[in-house]
């Protein structure tokens, strides 16, 4: 199950708090991706993988600063702060005072406590999706290379929609779709295990010899999930849902090939602006 996954990797992180956490290990116990594991827990959490592992660690370095008399640089080096300036900087930050007042027991600290993933019962507002198998198909457009640590990517993809706006590249491609998935595409990548190719890209099955790059999007069976909304806010609040609601309760696991988002015409700003998730699914 799912969600069960996602409590098995939380479980190894709360056992290992004080090794060399790689996020592709902990992806794996929850038989994931690295990219897939970090977005899911940013999604199902609020918080990003790795600001959960920094703020478990420096919750428990708190707690033990304040019931041993342990050294603090030996505290620091046991949640993986090589320098006693990184870990003062880190400790103030998350809980606002330097690690030396944590000793008095009158300072408040900020506690991140052990995650524990649990199923709400909702569906209020219902999901339009259906599922499809789908041959490959071709795409023309421009792409970019992102990190998506700690979702890095999520900004700068949000600045290359804007940049391809903003000089015309997208009405260039918009004239070039003449496949069967009508709109503008954007496709998630992931080549390495914290590396994507993000493409900004049009369905076009003629032959073309133009400017753009061309990608063929392989063969899967498509979870598509109808989006109502202004952008940028009703792409995300849907990713949500489908993390939070519809993967827990479906019997499907996410295939590793890639993700598509679909953009119709008319105007993203408007409240009934029409688009679609693609989640590839096995």
């Amino acid at each position: 199950m799912w969600l069960q996954s996602i409590q098995q990797a939380i479980d190894y992180i709360e056992v290992n708090l004080t090794r060399d956490l790689q996020f592709e290990q902990v992806a794996s116990v929850a038989h994931s991706s690295s990219f897939h594991f970090q977005r899911a827990f940013s999604l199902l959490t609020g918080i990003t993988l790795g600001e959960y592992i920094r703020g478990r660690r420096l919750t428990l370095a708190a707690q033990e600063i304040a019931e041993t008399d342990c050294r603090i640089i030996d505290i620091a080096y046991k949640y993986g702060y090589e320098t006693p300036e990184a870990f003062a900087k880190a400790f103030r930050k998350q809980h606002g005072i330097k690690p030396t007042d944590a000793r008095n027991h009158s300072n408040m600290i900020h506690s991140y406590n052990k995650l524990v993933i649990q199923i709400q019962l909702k569906g209020a507002e219902p999901m339009n999706y259906k599922i499809i198998e789908k041959d490959s198909f071709q795409v023309v457009g421009v792409k970019r290379t992102f990190s998506c640590v700690n979702g890095e990517q999520s900004p700068k993809i949000a600045r290359f929609w804007q940049d391809v706006n903003q000089d015309g590249t997208s009405g260039q491609l918009a004239v070039l779709i003449d496949g069967t998935v009508q709109g503008l595409i954007g496709i998630c990548e992931v080549t390495s295990k914290d590396i994507m190719d993000y493409w900004i890209a049009a369905s076009h099955d003629s032959e073309y010899t133009g400017d753009f790059e061309t990608y063929t999007v392989p063969a899967s069976k498509w979870a598509i999930f109808e989006v109502h909304g202004a952008m940028p806010d009703a792409m995300p609040i849907m990713w949500q849902k489908i993390f939070q609601e519809w993967l827990p309760s479906h019997p499907y696991e996410l295939a590793e090939t890639p993700e598509l988002e679909v953009y119709g015409e008319g105007n993203p700003s408007s409240d009934d602006y029409y688009s679609e998730i693609w989640i590839p699914i096995k």
